[in-house]
Order: C-alpha cells, then structure tokens, then sequence
C-alpha cells in the first residue's frame, strides 16, 4: 500500500501541487467487483483545499488516472454502517450516497480517521459521523503509521521553522567554543544548561532593577492623560465658537456658486449670439450687390458672385439646437430667402435677355465665311456667358426650377441659331459638290425648306453632267460592249475610261475635300458647345475611368461604342443625360443635313461612299477617344451606320452589274467590263483606304467582288459564241492577276494565286485545242504505230507490219514539205489573231506557247522513227530550225 501511495502522490497528485494523506482500497458494494482507491487529500497553496479524489487503474496500461473529485465541505455524512463489529462497508453522502467496500476494516478506520481529523482542522461546517468508534473520533490518535498517515505530515510541516543566518551563526560558533560537544553531547547539554540558568537569573534582576522607572513612566503616562483632558474641553469650546462662522462661510459658498452659474450661463449666452452674428449677419455691400447689382459689367458679375456665395453660406448655416425658434433667427431667414428669390428672379430674366439676343441678333452669317465653307464661330459669346458660370452654379443649387428654365430657354434659342446657320453651311457645301452656283443670292436669307434644297440640288446634277460613277461608267461599257463591233468597242471603252480615271478622279477629289472640310468643321463646333454647356450649367462631362466601362456594340458591320455606369453616383449619370439631351435639342439639324449630304454625295458617284466611309470612321474614332458617350460620338456613330450601309448597297450593285452584263454575240468579248471595273475600283480604293482604321470593311468588300468577278468571267466564258471560252477564261484571269500583282492586297493572295492558276490552264488548253494536229496524216499513222506498240509488238518489228512499213511512212512525210507547214502555221496564227483582243497584248505568249507545243509534237515524232525505224535514214521534210523560222517570220509579217 504504500509503494502504491507515493506511486500516486508523484504521478497524479504532485502535478496537481496536492499532498496525499490518507488512502483505502474499495469497490462498489452490491457489482461486479471493481477495484479503484478512494484519496483524501490537500492542497499545498493557501487557502488549503480538502478533497475526496477516486483513482481508478486505466484499462490501457498499469498507470492510474483521476477519475472523480468531490470537496470535503461538500461531505454531508460519514456512515461506518456498524460501531461494534467490524464491517468493511461505509457510506459517503456527497450529492447523493455512495456506498462503498473497503479491502480491509483497517484501511477502512484510518481513511474515516483521517477524514475526521481533517474536518476538525480546516471546515467550520462539521459532517455528522455515525455509526462510528468513538476510539476514531478522539483527538489524540496512537502513534505510529495510522498517525503519519492521518495528520503528522501536516503537524510536522506547521511546527518546522527554519533557522534564520543569525542563528545558524550563533550556534556554530556556540560550537566552535566546545569542540567537545560531539564527542561528548551529555558535557554539552550541561553546559548549556548552566548557561542557560545564568541568563535566567541575569532577566530577573533586571527586571527588578526597572521596576523604579516604571513607576516614574506611569506617573507620566497619568500627567499625559489629565493634559489631553484639558486639550479635549478647549477643542470643545473652540468647536463652539466656530460653529457661527461654518454657518457664515456655507451661504458665501452657495452665494458663490450661484455667481460662477450665472457667468458661465453669460459665456454661454455670448458664444450664442457671436455664432448667430458671425454666421447670419449679411454685409450691406451684399445686400446692396444683390439687389441692385449690376449684372452686365465684369466688375457687377464679380460682385453679386460674392454676395450670392455669401447669402448661400448664411442660409447654409448649421443652426445649433433651439436656434429655430428664436425669432430673430426666423425674421433673419425670412429676409435670406426674400433676397434669394429676388436675386434669382432677376438674374434669370437678365439670361434670358442674353439668350434671345443671341438667339435673334447674331450678326455673323455664313455670308461671311462662304468662300471658305466655314461655321461661325462662338467662342465670344461663350466667353461672355462663362462670366455668369458662377452665378448659375449657385442658381442651380438655391432655385432649381428657375435653372431648369434658363436651360429649357438656352436650348430653345441657340437652337434656332445653330439651325440656321447648319443649313446654310450645308447647302453651300452642296452647291460646292455639284459644282454650280446661286446667282444673286445671299447666305443671310432664311432657311429653305429641306425638300426645296433637295429638288434644286437634284436638278443641279441634272444639268450638270457629272453623274460618272462606277455604276454610270459600267452600264456604258456593257452596253458598248454589247452592240458595237471590236473597233468601236474598244475606242468607247477608251472613253469611258477617260471619264472614271480623269474627269471622275478629279470630282471624287473635290468631293473628299469638301465632306472632309464639312466633318473638321462640325467637330470643333460640337465639343466647344459641349464644352461650354458643360461649364457654364456646371454639369459633370466625364465620369471617373474606374467606374466607367466601354461596350463596344456592332450594328451592320459599324462599331458603336455605348457607356454603361457602375458605381458612379446617379447624379454624374444624370448629368450627363442632361448634356446628351441639350446637345441633341441644339444640333438636331446636324444628323438629318450629314444624311442628306451623304445621299446626294451617293448619287453623284457611288465610289464617293469609299471617301466617306473612311473620312466618318475617323471621325468617329477621334471622337470616341474623347468621350464614347458624348453627342458627337453617338451622332458621328449614327451617321456612320448610313455610309456604312450606302458602302455595301455600292458593292451589292456592282455585283448585281456583274450578274445582268450581257455580250455581243457577233463581237469577241476581250476584257470584260467589270474586270476593267473591278481593276479601277481597287485602285481607287487603295488609294482612299491606305492606313485608315476602316479597312477590314475593303477587304470583306474586295472579297465579295472578286468572288462575284470570278463567277461573271465563268459565266461569260460559257455564253459566250464568237469568242472560245478558254481565251475569255485566259485573257480576262490574266488581267485580273496582273492588277492583283501591281495592287498587292495582302487579303486577295488566294485569289491572285488562282487568278493565275486559272490563266495558266486556259492558256494551255486554247493552245492545245487550237493547234490540234498540224501534220494530221502524219498524226495518224504514228497514232497507229502507238497503237501497235500497245498491242505487244516490239518497236523495232513495227517497220514489219505491212501497213506501217518504210515505203508507207516515207510517203505520208513527202505530204509535208517545209512550205505546207509554214502555210499550215500562218493561217493558224491568223485564226489566233481573231480571237485575242488588243487590250491584253497575249497574242505573242499564245504564239510562242502553240511553238513549243509544236515543237513538242516534232520531236515526239523523230523520237518515234529513231526507235521504231532504226538505220532506215527517213528524216522530215523540215527540221526543228525550220518551225522557228517559220514562226519568227509569220509573227513579223503580222
């Protein structure tokens, strides 16, 4: 038991800073008998805890565990179940009765013991113990073990004192001065005892010896206590006297704080009324400027700007609480509100004043700026306007419905203004386009009517002749093309040409300048206008790039970019919906007159929409860098949509040209018209499009009509009854991919590769076709020996054979002397003659092709005597020398 005690004590109780006192092996009474040890122990810090502590051997290994712990104040009753006969049997009544079954009666009497002891020692509350020995209960236990166990531990630990360094000092040298005290302790303690009596005797005689000066220190201390008597009765009477002058000094104190409330209440008052003067008080130079100011000089602007921003921060004012309901406070307000009312009424009719005048008065028309094709320019009375760019800020946030009316008027005025003076401006820019002028008539005049300027402007173009576009300069030569004979055809096509490369080259020229000239004069007109509502009515005309996506969106092929706002205040969105809607109201002529000078560019020349396509797309493209959502965007956006349009509606006709052309069938066809056309469209389109930002527009367009050219020329080729469809295929392919090699268009390098892929095959098969079979008796006796050869007879046993003997074959060469086959060859290169046209100058490449096959079909037929007829010496009539002389001279003498 006791290896298992300090076993427990070192492993489960000194972590714990608790001391094991008591220990009793038990199990449960009335189960399965299960071993576990009940502990009683303390703790060593103070106040010292008493605990009843169940230990229990874990079922995993041979250490032990803590299972339960209940504090010994929270014993109620120890039951011993018998205090005659030993029984091993006991209860413990925590919150509810434990019964128990000690190992041994006497384990079971020193654990209830030690518990006894405890309760008398540490808990004032005492636990009933019954049915228990009185020998248990007594004080003063045996000694032995059941002491030690029970509480000597504990004794022993309150009795120890440990020496101090003086003692220790003292009694070694007490020692050093009987060196005999460890050899002899009995002579030891007897000295110490001798000495100890000495000392003894040495305390009582001076404790006789003061019994004199405790006799005169009493005394003293009797004196002391009648002198502190005396003190006492003048304290009292002094406490007396003073009790009038408390009364006295606590009416000065209440006096006192009453003064001190009514000073601080008095700074309060004051720092009260400075506030409301200092921030309610409105100068009379104000009043006086707001009232009477005047609102046409800079130096009257300036100073009813001050007094308004002064008037603004006095009824701005944060009042504190109660400051509302004094009155001086109301009739103050009152009076800010009867100043701002008066002041706004009158600085709105002097605006408004300002924008009627400039609505009707504006002296500079573009009579002025005709020659120049010019806008009038604004800055000045924008610059007049920003003057008052204050005041409407301040208007704008005091009477919001007077600066909503100022705007509604702004907008109602200039807009006439600006209608005027875009009308004008455009139709100078259309007179200008056609190329013919109004006599007598001066640009001041009203506005016609849009559909009278459209039907004088449509007459002028009547009578003007310049109407040689593309689909005018097409529909001539398909119809000259059609009915004429080659010489003519050829001589009108040179004209048509003429009129697209030259008189058509130099329209075209004038018309990208002057529509150019109309776009760089809208812009700047624009963005000052923006600029300036922006200003002056104080609205917000870019947004924060952190909250601001751009949405590109494509409606027929054209990019539109639209502005979505994310995490913007609705103001700043709002506002500029404002600035779009004031700009829409203004220039609402501006998109209807761009549309109208677009289709009258369109009808003019068709290729004029190339120049526009590019001229708007640039346009755009800057504007959109300024502002993706401005009105200049969204309008130059708009417009674009309709060139775009009026671009694939050009295409779209050319291609349908392409289908309806019809030919001469008495006629060689010779270059096709849309060919010559398809070559002048893409030069004159390299030219526009170079470096410009629309040019995957051209190429998706350059696709389409070199696809439709390709079918056209097929098509053709298969109609077509005077010309062989190969010299159509091959003179026409040949053009188009000389004209893709001179433009080198990077998107066209398929079309150039099968352009000449096409020539070449055609070239050969005319070749093939219309040499045939110059020598055709000798053709057909070697297609004979061929033929034998084929069946399996040997090519030198051919000679044998009595139709193909040497007698038969020296008589089909003697048909073809070197004169029948030069003959033979003239009338071929005559019949070649015919059927090329002169435009593409192929004749010399047929002929010198035909030569070669020629020459190919000769030595096929050398090839075949030296091996079917060898050592027989039969040779031609002419010789591989005789075919280039006889070539080189029928070319010459044609």
């Amino acid at each position: 038991m006791t290896a298992i005690k300090h076993a427990l004590q070192r492993d489960i109780f000194t972590p714990n800073d608790e001391r094991l006192l008591s220990i009793v092996n038990v199990c449960k009474a009335g189960k399965k008998k299960r071993n576990c040890f009940l502990c009683a122990t303390v703790t060593t810090e103070r106040p010292v805890q008493v605990n009843v502590v169940k230990v229990k051997k874990s079922d995993k290994g041979d250490f032990y565990k803590r299972q339960t712990a209940w504090a010994l104040r929270d014993l109620g009753v120890v039951d011993a179940k018998d205090a005659v006969k030993e029984s091993p049997e006991f209860d413990l009544h925590f919150d509810k009765v434990y019964k128990w079954v000690a190992s041994s009666t006497v384990e079971k009497n020193t654990f209830i013991s030690c518990i006894w002891k405890l309760n008398q020692r540490y808990l004032r509350k005492k636990i009933d113990f019954i049915n228990v020995s009185s020998q248990l209960l007594e004080e003063s236990v045996p000694s032995g073990e059941n002491q030690s166990v029970a509480g000597g531990d504990e004794e022993a630990v309150d009795e120890y004192q440990e020496l101090n360094a003086r003692e220790e000092q003292d009694i070694e040298i007490m020692m050093e001065g009987c060196e005999y005290a460890i050899a002899n302790a009995e002579a030891f303690a007897e000295k110490l005892s001798r000495e100890l009596q000495v000392l003894d005797g040495a305390n009582i005689q001076s404790i006789m010896a003061s019994e004199k000066q405790v006799n005169i220190l009493m005394k003293l201390l009797d004196e002391a206590l009648k002198e502190v008597d005396q003190i006492e009765l003048k304290l009292s009477s002094y406490e007396e006297m003073l009790q009038s002058v408390k009364e006295q000094m606590d009416q000065i104190s209440e006096s006192n704080h009453l003064i001190h409330l009514s000073n601080t209440n008095n700074v309060k008052l004051l720092s009260e009324i400075e506030f409301l003067v200092n921030h309610m008080d409105l100068a009379k130079g104000h009043i006086k400027a707001l009232q009477e100011g005047d609102l046409t000089s800079s130096r009257g602007i300036e100073a009813c700007t001050n007094a308004a921003d002064a008037l603004l921060q006095c009824m701005n004012v944060a009042l504190r609480p109660g400051h509302d309901m004094l009155h001086a406070v109301k009739q103050q307000q009152q009076r800010f509100s009867d100043l701002r009312e008066q002041f706004a009424r009158r600085l709105a009719s002097h605006l408004n004043s300002v924008f009627v005048q400039q609505g009707h008065d504006q002296s500079s028309t573009l009579a002025q700026h005709s020659a120049e094709l010019t806008l009038p320019n604004h800055h000045p009375f924008h610059r007049d306007l920003l003057r008052y760019a204050k005041l409407m800020e301040w208007l704008k946030n005091t009477d919001y419905g007077k600066y909503e009316g100022l705007t509604k008027n702004y907008m109602d005025y200039l807009s006439r203004l600006y209608e005027r003076e875009i009308k004008d401006f455009f139709e100078v820019a259309k007179i200008k386009m056609t190329g013919t002028t109004r006599e007598g008539k001066k640009f001041a005049t009203l506005p016609r009517k849009e559909s009278a300027v459209k039907q004088e402007t449509e007459s002028l173009h009547g009578s003007s002749g310049k109407l040689t576009g593309s689909t005018s300069s097409l529909n001539k030569l398909s119809v000259q093309s059609s009915g004429n004979r080659r010489s003519q055809s050829s001589s009108l096509l040179d004209m048509g040409n003429m009129s697209a490369s030259d008189l058509d080259v130099a329209d075209r020229t004038k018309f990208d300048k002057i529509f150019e000239q109309v776009l760089s004069e809208l812009e700047p007109l624009c963005l000052a206008e923006q600029d300036f509502i922006s200003k002056f009515f104080k609205l917000q005309q870019h947004q924060s790039t952190s909250g601001t996506t751009n949405e590109v969106e494509e409606m027929d092929g054209v990019a539109l970019s639209r502005s979505y706002t994310s995490g913007v205040p609705q103001t700043v969105s709002s506002e500029k919906d404002m600035i779009r809607q004031m700009m829409t109201k203004i220039f609402r002529c501006i998109e209807p007159e761009l549309n109208n000078l677009i289709a009258l560019g369109d009808k003019i020349d068709s290729f004029n929409s190339l120049y526009m396509l590019v001229k708007m797309s640039h346009h755009v493209w800057t504007a959109q860098n300024v502002d993706p959502a401005s009105f200049l965007s969204t309008t130059l956006g708009n417009v674009l949509v309709t060139v775009k349009r009026n671009f694939d509606k050009c295409i779209s006709n050319q291609m349908k040209q392409m289908d309806e052309v019809k030919i001469s069938k008495k006629s060689k066809v010779g270059i096709l018209p849309f060919v010559a056309e398809f070559e002048e469209f893409a030069a004159l389109a390299e030219s526009i499009f170079k470096n410009a930002e629309r040019r995957g527009d051209l190429d998706k367009a350059y696709i389409k009509l070199i696809r439709a050219v390709f079918d056209s020329v097929e098509k053709v080729a298969n109609e077509s009854q005077k010309t062989p469809r190969d010299v159509v295929m091959m003179e026409n392919f040949h053009h188009i991919f000389a004209t893709l090699s001179r433009l080198k268009i990077s998107c066209l390098e398929a079309e150039k590769k099968e352009a000449k892929q096409k020539y070449t095959d055609h070239l050969q098969s005319y070749v093939i076709y219309s040499l045939g079979q110059p020598l055709e008796k000798l053709n057909h006796f070697f297609e004979g020996v061929e033929a034998r050869v084929a069946q399996g007879i040997r090519e030198e046993e051919v000679s044998y054979q009595l139709a193909f003997n040497k007698q038969e074959l020296r008589k089909v060469i003697k048909e073809y002397p070197g004169k029948e086959v030069k003959k033979g060859l003239d009338n071929l290169y005559k019949k070649v003659d015919k059927h090329l046209c002169e435009e593409e100058n192929l004749l010399q490449v047929v002929w010198h092709s035909m030569q070669d096959e020629f020459i190919r079909q000769y030595k096929h037929f050398e090839g075949l005597i030296a091996r079917c007829y060898p050592g027989s010496g039969i040779t031609m009539e002419f010789t591989i020398q005789d075919i280039l002389d006889y070539c080189s001279s029928i070319a010459q003498s044609h």
